[in-house]
């Protein structure tokens, strides 16, 4: 049922990303599975609830999420009790987020579905191994990143250290001075960098804002140890609107060095309509009203909701369509 969904949002929405995200179910109790106290994006804060890590299609016509899955925090690991009476299956433990997204993906991949540019929140794009794991399988993001992620300017190349003529001779390259962070990398660059953008018109009117993208190589232990012959070039991409001192937002990117600037900003910002999906079928369609406890249970609820949600969105998908004359009538 869910490869169907996904093709069917396929055929109706002609995805342009898939979007990487998360949401909290507030819960009372301690039963359901994966139920912990952990911070909820839904909340703002930390509070009894589970967590479930979704994929959406998305276009700037609209957005539906296709694939779900639980997280399951460390304290279920060994508390047979409450996995037998959650219905847990032994395979499953806990595994971090973002390889419940990478596993998403991978799925979709298997489902042939198209492999489209992958945009998240800072929560994923700050871990290095999620952003090589989509670049092992060949996927392009734009992905937010927090202010302090560490980085070199693109002019930046590694060395081998000067031999002192004792012990074994360096063999692995350097680079000579400290990583900078991205925050710092766009302040030095000024507001003079900055290119004023409209990305697209909403309900509010034109979206406009003042972007930067610089090329960066983003650095850590991580990342070095994955290339021990020299940091890659990405894209570093911030906004700096014009009436703040410094910028508020930032992301990384795997797209070409010939991509406009104003596709990074597009796709970068595609990402925040996830945020009125959640909220629209959690206020529209109950989706966070489960009141099972059972690991297969949960998953059946949202696969529900996912086929609600295709119902309304491929309704108003082709009512606009039909209005633009991008359909007949007969057709919707």
């Amino acid at each position: 049922m869910r490869r169907r969904l996904a093709e069917l949002a396929g055929e109706v929405l002609d995805p342009e990303a898939w979007i990487i995200d998360d949401t909290g179910f507030p819960k009372d109790g301690d039963c359901s599975a994966g139920v912990a106290r952990q911070y909820s994006g839904t909340l703002g804060k930390v509070a009894n609830c589970q967590v479930g890590v979704s994929v959406s299609a998305a276009s700037e016509h609209g957005s539906c999420p296709v694939d779900w899955r639980l997280f399951l925090p460390e304290c279920w690991d060994h508390d047979q009790q409450r996995r037998r009476a959650a219905h847990i299956p032994n395979e499953v433990g806990h595994r971090p987020k973002w390889q419940l997204a990478l596993a998403l993906l991978d799925e979709l991949a298997g489902w042939g579905m198209p492999r489209l540019p992958v945009s998240s929140d800072a929560g994923y794009g700050a871990v290095p191994g999620f952003r090589l794991g989509l670049e092992a399988r060949g996927l392009v993001y734009v992905v937010g990143v927090p202010q302090t992620a560490s980085a070199y300017p693109a002019h930046a190349h590694p060395g081998l250290p000067v031999w002192s003529g004792q012990g074994r001779r360096p063999v692995r390259r350097r680079y000579a001075d400290r990583p900078t962070t991205v925050r710092e990398l766009v302040l030095a660059g000024g507001q003079q960098a900055c290119v004023d953008l409209i990305w697209r018109r909403g309900s509010r009117g034109m979206q406009r804002s003042r972007f930067v993208a610089l090329p960066v190589r983003p650095a850590g232990k991580v990342l070095t140890d994955a290339y021990p012959d020299g940091l890659p070039l990405r894209w570093l991409l911030a906004e700096w609107p014009t009436d703040q001192a410094k910028p508020t937002r930032y992301w990384l990117s795997h797209l070409p060095p010939s991509t406009p600037i104003v596709e990074l900003v597009r796709l970068a910002k595609l990402r925040w309509r996830i945020e009125g999906d959640y909220r629209d079928q959690k206020d529209a369609l109950g989706l966070d009203h489960h009141e099972g406890r059972s690991w297969r249970g949960w998953h059946h609820h949202v696969e529900r909701h996912e086929a609600l949600w295709d119902r309304v969105e491929v309704r108003d998908l082709r009512r606009c369509l039909v209005a633009a004359g991008r359909l007949k009538l007969g057709a919707a």
